[in-house]
This record gives structure tokens, sequence and C-alpha cells, in this order.
């Protein structure tokens, strides 16, 4: 028998995992604080979705910065590759520009999206938008429920946390995820940014813009 598993957030990884959990038989609800799902892929790319690069595995591992092999099992369990392959199950052509970047062929981050709007809806997923979590429950080191913004508290046997981080608030990565997983005694890394923009005083630097 199945499980009854509550997955927060809609981002890829969330949506990933719902799909997937529910294919394996477990009873899955989604829940997004957001009015639709995957709100950071929208703005990636310039709005157009950088989905992967077209590399092989080791490519990948040598251009993470730090424990790059941390992710050897998880990439050799489904690779870049195998990204591409499940998104053209459901629609999206993809397309490889300079440098192996992977986008779609329609230049449209939302038709990524869609793609997988329409597995989570293959899977049989519970999609609840504009629902925030505000807290896990747990009993015993074991999870019992979560309880929503509203108040509403619904009974779980597992969840997956995969609110992402606290980079870009607008698109909902406001951190709350850290002080859920810290109100359950998980320790949280101190958090440093990785893209950032450069701000410079000399003023001839914007005449580079646009070269390459």
């Amino acid at each position: 028998m199945g499980k009854k598993v509550v997955v927060i957030g809609a981002g890829p990884g969330g949506i990933m995992a719902a799909g997937k959990a529910s294919e394996r038989g477990h009873n899955v609800i989604l829940f997004e604080k957001n009015d639709r799902i995957g709100k950071k892929i929208l703005i990636s790319g310039k709005g157009r979705c950088n989905i992967t690069n077209n590399t092989d595995i080791e490519g990948l591992i040598e251009n993470i910065p730090g424990n790059g092999n941390f992710l050897y099992s998880a990439f050799y369990t489904f690779s870049n590759h195998d990204l591409i392959d499940f998104l053209e199950q459901y629609g999206l052509k993809t397309k490889v520009e300079r440098g192996g970047r992977v986008f779609p062929v329609s230049d449209n981050a939302k038709d990524v999206n869609a793609a997988l709007l329409k597995f989570l809806k293959k899977a049989n997923v519970n999609l609840k938008l504009n629902s925030p979590v505000q807290e896990i429950k747990a009993k015993n080191n074991t999870v019992t429920s979560v309880v929503l913004k509203d108040g509403t508290e619904v009974p779980c046997d597992a969840v997956v946390l995969a609110t992402g981080g606290a980079s870009y608030p607008g698109t909902g990565s406001t951190g709350d995820g850290y002080v859920m997983a810290k109100k359950l005694g998980h320790t949280i890394v101190d958090l440093k940014p990785s893209l950032v923009p450069l701000l410079v005083e000399e003023e001839w630097v914007k005449e580079l813009q646009g070269f390459h």
C-alpha cells in the first residue's frame, strides 16, 4: 500500500519528486505557494529556460564548484540526457546552442512548464496552488503532518521539502524551507551567493555591454 506523501514546492525538483512518487503508487499532494508551477523556470535563460547542458556526466561534475562528486549518484540515476528525453516525451522539442546549452526549440520557458504540468496530470498528482506550507510536524522522529498558512493540517507519512533557496524572493524563494527544516532539528549550512552581479565604479565598463 502506498504512503501519503506531501511535496512542498512546485519547482522542477518538487515536480519531479511528486510525479515519480505518484507513479510508484503513492498518494501525493504537491503544495505550491504561488499561483502557478515553476515560477523561477519562467525567468531562467532570459525567459528561454536554459534547461541543461549536453555534455557528459564528467563534464557536469567538473563544472560544479565545491564537492561536485556528491552528485555522481544522482546524475547516474537520472542524467542530463535523461532529462532531455523525458521532456520530449511530454512534447517539448529541444535544441543545442553555443557551449552545449540546451533550450526549447520555441525559445519560450512557458513550454517547459507546460511539459512539466502534463507530467503531473498524467501521474495523477494532486496539485494545490496558492497553498503555502508553514510547518512540518513530527513525532518520535517521524513526520506526521504539514500545516498550511491558513491553519489547515494535512496528515502524511512522508514529506519532500523542495522549496528552493533564498535567492529570489519574488519567485517564492524566500528561505522558508530552511526555517521548517531547522525546526525539525536539521543543521543548516550557511548560505553563500553563487550567481551574482558585479558592481564597478568605472563608467567605461558599460561600453562592453553586448560583447562576448
